[in-house]
């Protein structure tokens, strides 16, 4: 049995008036999402236990099975290990984004939390520049991905507040500054950031060519490495992921499946969603699991871009599912289980814990499947509502963990 998870992030959102009221899943042109909730189990899925904040990371641990309540200890030590960062008992990892804030009313304003959407090599330069200036402090820094990027406190502090950038989008940053015991230290690392990057060369660079500067660092997502137990140990299967983000990267390997690097991911809408959907392929010739991770509808959530986000979800219909879809026919048997992670509602340019649409087909023919609508509104109507991410994806593995609890 080949088993496929394809996870287009963010996806689900509110009644847009421009759509008629309908959600931008409900207005898209899906037919491929379509035909697996005609088809297969249909219906919402809790990813995000009570009392958790409604994170990527915290909602695609429970799609794989891992519930936060066992296994999260923060999203900054699941992106070191996509970077090959190693932490020791007593570090504490922060994710970094660069972004940018100004002056607006004489108030400092999360103007863009991925400064633009700085490029990896552009952002390099200055992770580099910001390690060698602030190494004093007992921090390193480490570069990640286009704005997210990694910082290492040495005997760090836990428990100090922080909150993600992309939650205060237009916002007055003040009081979401860091806060509790520790907080001090985070708040004169940003000071100092912003001397670092004030007159750096490649903001001057896109400064001049109209660009959006990185003035200054944002740290958030902290914790502590955690251990987990891998999807082969759970369940005897060998599998692979694919994503452009650290932060799935990184489950993937504490998930123990292979992380598969495809040329021209981005993170956005220009991916290169016909390589992702041909190297999940190619790699169930092999293996009998893949998960495929698209991040293009979540950041057009954040961004507030209703156009884009249609175009995403769009894309990721036909391009991912689709693709997939017709290729897996060549295998006897198949699983493919489609859905997003949380909400991010264009409204409101952050996530929320609201209940997700998820669909799930075993080998059914293109031609011979039925056909509804993939979206917050039928799933909701289906009656079908799963909270225990642990009895999905015994569901969707079709058998129970063979190992018990590593922590």
């Amino acid at each position: 049995m080949k088993h496929v998870i394809l996870i287009g992030d963010g996806m689900a959102d509110y009644q847009v008036d421009e759509l008629d009221g309908k959600t931008p899943l409900e207005f898209a042109n899906t037919p491929n999402l379509d035909s697996i909730a005609g088809t297969g189990k249909f219906g919402l899925f809790s990813t995000v236990p009570q009392g958790f904040s409604p994170g990527s990371d915290v909602a695609n641990l429970s799609i794989l099975g891992y519930d936060p309540r066992k296994y999260y200890t923060g999203r900054a030590p699941l992106e070191a290990a996509s970077i090959g960062v190693k932490l020791g008992e007593t570090d504490i990892a922060f994710r970094c984004n660069l972004v940018t804030i100004v002056a607006r009313d004489g108030k400092s304003v999360m103007d863009d939390y991925s400064a633009g959407h700085i490029t990896t090599e552009e952002a390099d330069e200055m992770i580099k520049s910001l390690d060698k200036a602030l190494l004093s402090e007992g921090v390193r820094f480490y570069t990640g991905t286009s704005y997210r990027h990694l910082m290492v406190w040495a005997d760090g502090v836990k428990g100090i507040k922080t909150v993600p950038p992309h939650d205060i989008s237009d916002k007055a940053i003040d009081e979401y500054l860091p806060k509790g015991k520790g907080a001090d230290k985070l708040l004169k690392l940003l000071e100092r950031s912003r001397e670092v990057l004030k007159d750096h060369p490649v903001n001057k660079k896109r400064v001049a060519n109209g660009k959006k500067p990185a003035t200054s660092i944002w740290l958030w997502g902290q914790g502590s490495a955690p251990r987990m137990p891998t999807i082969k140990e759970r369940f005897g299967i060998d599998g692979a992921i694919i994503s452009a983000v650290d932060l799935m990267k990184g489950i993937g390997i504490y998930a123990g499946l292979d992380v598969l690097k495809v040329p021209g991911v981005t993170g956005y809408i220009d991916t290169n969603y016909k390589g992702k959907a041909e190297y999940a392929l190619d790699i169930l010739e092999k293996k009998d699991f893949v998960c495929v991770h698209v991040e293009a509808p979540d950041e057009a959530g954040h961004q507030g871009k209703l156009k884009d986000k249609l175009k995403a979800i769009e894309d990721f219909d036909r391009e991912i599912v689709g693709r997939i879809l017709r290729g897996v026919e060549k295998f006897k048997e198949y699983k493919v289980l489609a859905l997003t992670d949380h909400p991010t509602p264009v409204a409101l340019k952050t996530h929320t814990s609201d209940p997700v649409p998820f669909a799930c087909t075993e080998a059914v023919p293109l031609k011979e499947r039925g056909m509804a609508k993939f979206c917050e509104r039928e799933a909701g109507e289906s009656g079908v509502l799963i909270e225990d991410c642990k009895v999905f994806i015994e569901d969707f593995f079709g058998k129970s963990e063979l190992l018990c609890d590593l922590t």
